[in-house]
């Protein structure tokens, strides 16, 4: 239940008949991607921590240490994502992606490298690049306290599992704003046929981005609607009894998105990247313009050819090897680019529809979308089953 909205069951978009396009795996998860897992470290405490870690591990606990064909795209670089100058120059990645808060990718990012050397000691015992990316929780969390230590990053890969993911304000996304609404963490997935297979490519959001004036659903834009307080009012408010804390306001559309692809299709690195740049119009359909205060940082990686991309110290044995690997012909990707744009448009009103509403430092308040007010816009314009 919502305590913005009583009576009102948070539950995810397909739930609430929001009409969308394509066909969802199992769990309409980024888990359907076989040996994908992912786990959370949750922080709610006292009046003013509301943060979080996510681990999305490629291959299992298990798996870590064998690459997998990766590429990123910055859509706009107010943000950090660790370990990318490697993904770039190898096209490779063999380590847990973690998100968390902005300040907190320095306690993250050493808890990754205790995590893998107390557990993966013959991966690359001289060296680590761990993927810690981020997104800005300052407005509901104490952004500048020591919430999140190092030991949160083992704990978060250590919880790492298949199957259903929970989704709202868990893990990283735990004190995240999204269009205005309480934001968080989501995900959705999408099968492709390809001959006689059958891929899954899957997509998580952090997201913390978006103006309210913005949102789209579904092809509505509903955002202008809820702007308007006589059409349900649904702007961030300082809880009664809060005290102005004299801030200077964070912008509309401020905060960053983090997302995260994975399939399971044979994918060269430069087709990976190319799957990353197709979030950006995942993103757009729900009516993002791309603030030049969100760091909207993307990564996608395939599963598959799990003997190549190695990149280990060479023997002294004479031997020279090679390596090769199976991949979709770059003309027949496009099914695989509607599968991102599907699935990563759907993560982000799975968002928007779980999250619960939040109180948090400084009495500052966060509502949850109103979900009655918009499956009521949306059933106006035959947006819903």
């Amino acid at each position: 239940m919502s305590e913005d909205h009583p009576g009102e069951e948070r539950r995810r978009a397909r739930e609430l008949g929001i009409s969308l396009n394509g066909e969802p795996g199992r769990w309409n998860a980024i888990t359907d991607v076989p040996g994908v897992e992912v786990g959370y470290v949750t922080l709610v405490d006292g009046d003013d921590v509301r943060t979080g870690v996510t681990a999305l591990l490629p291959r299992g606990r298990d798996g870590v240490g064998t690459p997998c064909a990766a590429g990123r795209h910055s859509f706009n670089g107010n943000g950090e994502m660790t370990g990318t100058a490697w993904i770039e120059e190898t096209g490779s990645l063999a380590v847990p992606v973690v998100i968390t808060n902005t300040y907190a990718v320095g306690p993250v990012h050493r808890g990754v490298v205790e995590w893998v050397r107390a557990n993966c000691r013959g991966m690359a015992p001289e060296w680590l690049l761990p993927v810690v990316t981020e997104t800005w929780d300052g407005h509901l969390n104490d952004i500048h306290g020591s919430a999140v230590e190092s030991r949160h990053a083992a704990e978060a890969i250590e919880a790492a599992v298949s199957g259903p993911v929970e989704e709202g304000c868990v893990g990283g996304g735990t004190g995240m704003r999204c269009y205005g609404f309480k934001g968080g963490s989501g995900t959705a997935s999408r099968v492709v046929e390809y001959g006689e297979d059958r891929y899954t490519v899957g997509a998580f959001v952090q997201a913390n981005f978006g103006a309210l004036r913005e949102l789209v659903v579904a092809g509505v834009p509903v955002g202008r609607e809820l702007a308007d307080p006589a059409g349900g009012a649904a702007a961030p408010r300082v809880a009664p009894g809060a005290t102005a804390d004299g801030e200077r306001p964070v912008p509309p559309g401020a905060g960053s998105v983090i997302v995260v692809v994975a399939t399971d299709a044979p994918l060269l690195p430069g087709q990976c990247k190319a799957l990353a740049r197709r979030v950006t119009l995942g993103l757009a359909r729900t009516g993002t313009t791309g603030s030049h205060f969100s760091g909207d940082l993307f990564l996608a990686f395939s599963t598959a050819n799990p003997s190549a991309l190695t990149s280990t110290f060479p023997e002294n044995d004479g031997s020279a090897p090679y390596e090769s690997m199976r991949f979709v012909p770059w003309g027949r990707m496009d099914p695989f680019y509607g599968a991102v744009v599907e699935s990563v448009e759907e993560a982000v009103l799975n968002v928007l529809t779980g999250a619960e509403p939040m109180t948090g430092r400084a009495g500052h308040h966060v509502p949850a979308l109103p979900l009655d007010r918009v499956t009521e816009l949306l059933a106006a314009r035959g947006a819903v089953s």
